[in-house]
């Protein structure tokens, strides 16, 4: 057997295998005396059928797979020694033209070479990383919200400015029919809102949804419409009131504190304060990290110059799916699919020149650390070695767990490697300024 490639330019390549009659001649002689021993031809005894007779039913056969064996294996070897960094799978070239009669075959492969280049994840331009502050109105509103939440309900027979209202939205034009609850303060429009405030149990309010609430969003939440219906959705609906409650706030008491927080955890309002600033900024750092992880990635696609083996990548996307796709079609789906593939490129570049890759070892440390915090939750706070262990052990025997663990330590081993090396600039805002700005 002879592998020799043919580099076509800097980003394709021809591999050629040449199997002789030497290669697989004994393996499939073999094959076939078994298949004569065994087979049951009418008119001859077992194991006397003439091998004339085998070969002329199953030869080809055999051959064809014995052949396609030896030569995956010796591909595959090919690669792995010459450590040819290919995309894809090779193509083959010549497969139509393979006479299966002649005793010498001769195999074409295109293959689609990954391409040479730097990475500089410093970068020329600084990428914003976004510190989000809870300011004093967020930290007043999670308040008010938290006194409201563990209030008491006044029933009432008719709505004024900040009461509840329970009822059943309809609309014909959009088969509308949902129950719901809530607040005037939801409520944007003005003419709406006087249509509401002095209606009683039982009446019937015909109301816009054109501006009816703060968020078109709202639609979707108590109008029942979908996602897309909820924007900009002008039609006229009825609202039949079935409930009209008051919300009579909790006092900021001991006793409120130790529900929310436990004993003695917080004791004024000043440290329920601090509390949720506390918890807020930490939930909003994660939307930080991931907006942050996700500017990156753009500037190191944008910045990271490098020619891909188009063609050969087009022809193996119409051929690699479980069913083939037209020429068009492959082009189509290679155009959305570019830039996530030079992103892999870039990324697999960056995990191996700095050593980025997850060991089992810390895979079971991330694992151990997120148990704990899980544990703590529920009251378990100083959790034995032996315990922790016990269980990460049997998280990790799970092949879909340990795939997700993995991806998360991944990420987060990706995303520390960015704060420390990238150019980056710190911005504060809050979280509605973030909201706005980050994706507007």
């Amino acid at each position: 057997m002879n592998i020799t490639k043919k580099d076509i330019d800097s980003l394709n390549a021809v591999v050629t295998v040449e199997i002789s009659k030497e290669d697989y001649s004994e393996k499939v002689n073999t094959i076939l005396t078994n298949y004569r021993k065994n087979a049951n031809i009418p008119g001859f005894r077992k194991g006397h059928v003439p091998m004339g007779m085998v070969k002329k039913q199953y030869g080809t056969a055999v051959l064809v797979e014995e052949v396609n064996k030896l030569l995956q294996e010796a591909l595959h070897k090919f690669l792995t020694e010459e450590k040819l960094d290919v995309l894809g799978n090779p193509l083959p070239k010549n497969e139509t033209e393979i006479d299966w009669k002649a005793e010498d075959f001769t195999f074409e492969f295109d293959l689609g070479l990954a391409p040479q280049f730097d990475v500089d994840v410093k970068g020329r331009k600084a990428v914003t990383q976004y510190k989000i502050v809870a300011d004093e109105k967020m930290l007043n509103n999670q308040v008010k919200t938290i006194r409201k939440q563990y209030g008491k309900l006044i029933a009432k027979d008719a709505v004024e400015k900040g009461d509840e209202i329970t009822g059943t939205f309809t609309s014909e034009e959009k088969e509308i029919s949902q129950k719901t609850t809530f607040s005037t303060e939801e409520i944007k429009g003005k003419k709406q809102l006087t249509a509401l405030l002095g209606a009683k149990v039982g009446d019937t309010v015909s109301l816009k949804t054109k501006g009816l609430f703060n968020d078109d969003h709202d639609n979707q939440k108590y109008l029942g419409v979908s996602h897309d219906d909820a924007h900009g959705l002008d039609i006229e609906v009825t609202l039949t009131i079935e409930e009209v409650n008051a919300r009579e706030m909790a006092e900021l008491n001991q006793e409120l504190f130790d529900k929310l927080f436990g004993p003695g955890v917080v004791s004024s309002e000043k440290e329920l304060k601090e509390k949720i600033k506390e918890d807020a900024e930490k939930q909003f750092e994660q939307q930080s990290d991931q907006k942050l992880l996700n500017d990156i990635v753009e500037s190191l696609i944008e910045n990271t110059k490098f020619d891909l083996p188009d063609a050969f990548l087009e022809r193996w996307i119409q051929v690699s799916g479980e069913k083939p796709l037209s020429e068009e079609a492959a082009k189509e789906e290679y155009a959305r699919s570019e830039k996530g593939l030079r992103y892999q490129l870039i990324e697999g570049k960056i995990r191996a020149e700095n050593n980025l890759q997850v060991t089992m070892d810390e895979l079971k440390d991330y694992a151990k650390d997120m148990i704990k915090v899980q544990m703590a939750q529920f009251g378990q706070a100083n959790p034995s070695e032996e315990e922790l262990d016990g269980i990460a052990a049997r998280i990790l025997s799970n092949e879909d767990e340990v795939k997700r663990i993995g991806e998360q330590l991944n990420t987060n081993k990706l995303l520390n490697f960015f704060k420390e090396n990238a150019k980056l600039k710190t911005k504060e805002v809050t979280y509605d300024a973030f909201i706005k700005e980050a994706y507007a």
